[in-house]
């Protein structure tokens, strides 16, 4: 029997940045076959048939029972990567937004991101600054911070 090679697709995503000042909201991820921590805004796959922003609003109430307002669109960035060894390839949608609880708005707040009951992330607010230099974890999509200096007051 000849084994069919598994198709690879491309995934769509919507995330959102929750940026306040300086700061953005993220999740913390590892990597474990590169040894690497990186962080990621939250937000999900796109399902077929849903808008991208309806998607964000969903992941965000799915993952950390939380709502959004205000969810502004800042750019595609296409995602080619590696995880865990395997080849991946998603276009991601940005979206700035706010939380409309205010609590969240705290900059000591951690939020564990849960889907069926298996934890996927801690997230937390950082520094963009956080995120330059040499010895800075990534921040993934790739490109991200780029998009967020090329707003209007941002910058490093």
């Amino acid at each position: 029997m000849v084994k069919k090679k598994k198709k690879r697709h491309i995934r769509p995503l919507a995330l959102c940045v929750f940026q306040r000042g300086d700061k953005i909201f993220v999740a913390r991820g590892f990597d474990a076959h590169k040894g690497e921590t990186f962080y990621r805004p939250i937000g999900g796959r796109i399902e077929f048939g849903e808008q991208a922003s309806d998607a964000v609003a969903r992941e965000v109430r799915e993952e950390i029972d939380a709502k959004v307002a205000d969810l502004t669109f800042l750019g595609a960035l296409e995602n080619i990567f590696t995880y865990e060894g395997k080849p991946h390839h998603e276009i991601v949608m940005i979206f700035d937004g706010r939380f409309t609880d205010h609590a969240l708005n705290q900059d000591d707040v951690t939020v564990t991101g849960v889907d069926d009951g298996e934890v996927l992330y801690e997230s937390s607010w950082k520094c963009l600054d956080f995120f330059r230099g040499d010895v800075a974890p990534p921040l993934y999509p790739t490109g991200l911070l780029e998009l967020l200096d090329s707003r209007v007051g941002n910058g490093p």
